[in-house]
């Protein structure tokens, strides 16, 4: 036993590469390292990789790398996770950092996480993490907003999905003329209608309609999400129109990308925004039925 290190009790007994933990990291890329010498970068062992490699979770350490008295290491996530009790040798961790194994990793170069989603920068161990939290190729989040969807994925496989799994209607065109029908308008809270996603310029368009709350009043709100990245979105325009008894409403607006949620493009009421009373007015009758015809296009700016 190493001088000073106190026996913890309790302590999962397993090979450290089998302890399954449920830690929200991003997971290392195996491929190819670099350790950086000047202008030019030379392989590096496995070995290396593999030491900065968490043997609980076996995802990439950042400071603080903790160690315990016998010198195995362990991320600061999981050195919560196992109670400050090293998962290989049963030693109290302590609060020893491994100054040394932090230096190292100073040195090395690494791929984008997603390179097989089509990032092949390499970018220096420190700098990867930042660059993959806004990486262009990540994965996006289902846009489907009836449910809090956890799939991701990249466009192809999300719009398969979202006509396999969520059975959403999917349109070829520019332009649709969409009518929404709620037997009792009243039940405004959380009302949401089925997601309808149009192929427009080769690219995927997703229509939202729903009812929520602004503030005390109950309203709907229309709005269209480009499948791509915010940089795209900004290269369409779309325009919204719903009316009747010869009065209409009409709004025009840039899409926008899924990296934003449904719900923070609905709070910030970027769409077409019907209050209820206006709405029943245009589905006409006795208002007791909700009838909205939305209409709309989509173009790309020049």
């Amino acid at each position: 036993m190493a001088p000073g290190g106190g026996v913890c009790k309790d302590v999962i007994e397993s090979h450290p590469k089998s302890l399954k933990y449920d830690v929200g990291t991003t997971k290392s890329d195996k491929s190819v390292t670099r350790i950086a010498t000047g202008k030019h970068g030379m392989q590096s062992t496995n070995g290396v990789h593999e030491l900065l490699e968490c043997p609980v979770c076996a995802t990439l350490m950042y400071p603080p790398i903790h160690q315990c008295p016998n010198g195995h290491t362990l991320c600061s996530n999981c050195k919560l996770r196992v109670h400050n009790c090293c998962p290989t040798c049963r030693l109290e961790m302590g609060n020893i950092r491994c100054l040394a194994l932090e230096k190292v990793a100073e040195s090395l170069e690494l791929p984008c996480t997603h390179q097989n989603l089509g990032c092949h920068d390499i970018f220096p161990y420190y700098s990867k993490l930042k660059h993959e939290q806004n990486c262009r190729f990540r994965p996006y989040n289902c846009p489907y907003a009836g449910s809090e969807c956890s799939v991701i994925g990249d466009i192809p496989f999300l719009v398969t999905h979202l006509k396999d799994d969520h059975n959403v209607d999917m349109h070829d065109g520019c332009t649709f003329n969409h009518r929404y029908v709620k037997s009792n308008p009243h039940e405004v809270e959380n009302a949401t209608w089925m997601l309808t996603v149009f192929n427009c310029y080769g690219r995927q368009f997703c229509l939202h309609f729903e009812a929520f709350q602004l503030g005390m009043a109950p309203v709907y709100i229309s709005f269209l999400r480009f499948m791509g990245e915010d940089t795209e979105a900004k290269k369409f325009s779309y325009s919204l129109e719903v009316g009747g008894y010869g009065r209409k409403f009409t709004w025009q607006g840039v899409p926008r990308s899924i990296r934003d949620s449904h719900r923070k493009v609905r709070d910030s009421q970027d769409g077409l925004v019907i209050p209820r009373n206006l709405a029943l007015f245009f589905s006409g009758g006795d208002r007791q039925e909700l009838k909205l015809r939305v209409s709309g296009r989509i173009w790309k700016e020049q």
